[in-house]
């Protein structure tokens, strides 16, 4: 049972705001279980009060960083303070600010999660809630697309990419936890190219930027005496950003977030889309669900990555499926696979032009096939052997950050033999289809 956070003492931070150059400071200060993330202005009247989620998202400012705001108040870009008591687990905060943006340290989260481990971080008497997804939530936006995929922990898989000469592709993945977030996130700084500056500055942005807090890109080297911290820090900090946003969500996240050009705008879009299709979980039970949810889940199961593996024999690199839904009435599967730009066969297929081959999403389809028959309490010590493969057709490519949806419908079922129809989709289009011939047998002794 994972208990509701928040800090063990106050922290002052200082500094400048990197868009308005704005000087402030922040206190910030332990609060009481269930309430949240606020920000208060004490530099107005009364005091104005924002609570950092979705609901008090500013709307269209959300280009270089994240703003919150009510009424005609606001606080900008607080994604780094967001990102960081998000992957420390602090639930519960109360940040007095005296301007409208907080100090951007050295450009990363690194001061702000270095002052809150060593303020130190108590449990309250409450217990937290966490947003789950049973199905694949996608949004799309141009070049950008962000996918949330059913997951039992909090993971991010991202690209980025720029028609630019030092930044043309970066790609991480990590599970965020609060040691990867201090040691592999949090120190990863904010970036621009040189040529964005002049432009940046005359629409009142980055006036506080400087190359104490940014990285500034040239065309093909970077302006800042220190050295990159990681070679890959300019998709690390994209990912930072990616955390601070999410957080808006109001509730810690149990899902993996598969984003390809993220961005603060499509960010938020996204937790909004997200919101309004995530389930509340508390203690492992389920807090709000349609009635027309409970209805269906009487006839699903949902079998989870730990769980394929009881079931059929594959493994990494092979298993090319993390979740399969059952349906009984009628008999059907639905395998989900999160293409990952990690995938080892994008090493070869093909260099520069990444596309999962075509027989790997025949073998996607074939091994939820062998969950839904395998899943069978009498099948528990078969393995299943395809006889044939027929009407096989590949309709659309399938590149890295797609989530492939294959459903797989029972043609006939003799027991121990039988032949299915599969097809697999890609943000509803077909990309694949084949019908299986298979037989079960007994494993050897």
């Amino acid at each position: 049972m994972s208990k509701q956070t928040t800090i063990e003492k106050e922290i002052i931070i200082e500094g400048v705001g990197l868009h308005t150059g704005n000087k402030s400071k922040m206190i910030f200060k332990p609060a009481s279980a269930n309430s949240g993330i606020h920000f208060i202005r004490v530099d107005l009247p009364n005091k104005p009060d924002i609570k950092a989620d979705w609901n008090s998202l500013s709307t269209g400012t959300a280009i270089r960083g994240t703003t919150i705001e009510k009424g005609d108040v606001k606080v900008h870009t607080i994604e780094h303070i967001l990102a960081t008591c998000s992957a420390l687990g602090v639930d519960n905060l109360i940040i007095e600010i005296d301007n409208s943006e907080p100090p951007i340290t050295d450009g990363s989260a690194k001061l702000i999660s270095q002052q809150i481990m060593a303020a130190g971080i108590k449990d309250l008497d409450a217990v937290k809630e966490s947003y789950v997804i049973k199905e694949p939530i996608s949004f799309s936006d141009g070049k950008t697309k962000i996918t949330a995929y059913p997951s039992d922990k909090f993971e991010i898989d991202c690209t980025i990419g720029f028609e630019h000469p030092f930044l043309s592709h970066q790609q991480a993945s990590f599970v965020i936890t609060r040691d990867t977030f201090l040691t592999d996130i949090s120190p990863a700084r904010t970036f621009c190219f040189d040529y964005e500056i002049e432009a940046l500055q005359s629409n009142g942005l980055a006036r506080g930027g400087s190359l104490e807090n940014a990285i500034v890109i040239g065309p093909n080297e970077i302006y800042n005496k220190e050295p990159l911290r990681y070679e890959n820090e300019f998709v690390r900090h994209k990912i930072l950003d990616l955390i601070g946003d999410l957080a808006l969500a109001g509730k810690s996240i149990k899902a993996k977030i598969v984003a390809e050009k993220p961005g603060h705008k499509s960010n938020v879009s996204f937790v909004k889309e997200f919101v309004n299709k995530a389930i509340l979980e508390k203690d492992g039970k389920i807090l709000e669900e349609s009635v027309d949810t409970q209805e269906q889940n009487k006839e699903e199961r949902i079998i989870n990555s730990a769980e394929i593996q009881k079931i059929i024999p594959h493994r990494y690199p092979i298993l090319m499926i993390d979740r399969v839904k059952l349906t009984s009435d009628p008999i059907r599967a639905v395998g989900y696979k999160c293409v990952s730009g990690n995938e080892p066969f994008f090493q070869g297929h093909f260099p520069g032009k990444p596309i999962m081959p075509g027989v790997l999403i025949v073998e996607a389809m074939a091994q939820t096939s062998c969950v839904l028959f395998l899943s069978r309490p009498e099948m528990k010590n078969c393995l299943a052997y395809f006889m044939a493969i027929d009407n096989v057709k590949f309709r659309k490519t399938v590149i890295p950050g797609d989530v492939l949806e294959m459903k797989i419908e029972v043609i006939r079922d003799s027991g121990r033999k039988g032949k299915v129809k599969g097809e697999a989709y890609v943000d509803g289009k077909l990309a694949t289809e084949a019908e299986f011939m298979f037989i079960i047998v007994d494993k050897e002794a």
